[in-house]
């Protein structure tokens, strides 16, 4: 799920398997590849990022941070999840209010 960290920066270090991991940057360039066993990825503090894997096989990562508390932001919870203004949403996406009620409702805590 493509998340950001507030306050850290990320490093991702593969033990197993195939993970396609990248980020995108304030200029809106994704910088992503297919990372493997022995391979590691920084994700720059603030900036959105994401991992899958896309191997045959159960991937491991081994995450560290450079702060004891990093955050977590979740795009589709902070986006759809949040309480914002569903006019503002259906203006911001070009969705219209049953689509925008779907997914508010899909990504609405629990």
């Amino acid at each position: 799920m493509p998340h950001f960290h507030p306050r850290a920066t990320e490093i991702a270090f593969v033990l197993e398997g195939k993970i396609y991991s990248g980020f995108v940057d304030t200029e809106n360039r994704i910088f992503a590849k297919v990372i493997e066993k022995g391979q590691v990825m920084v994700f720059p503090k603030g900036l959105l990022h994401f991992q899958m894997n896309v191997g045959d096989m159960p991937a491991t990562i081994l995450g560290s941070f450079d702060s004891e508390n990093p955050g977590l932001v979740k795009i589709p919870n902070a986006v759809f999840g949040s309480g914002i203004e569903e006019n503002l949403l259906e203006k911001a996406f070009g969705l219209n209010s049953k689509e925008i009620a779907k997914l508010s409702k899909r990504f609405a805590p629990h």
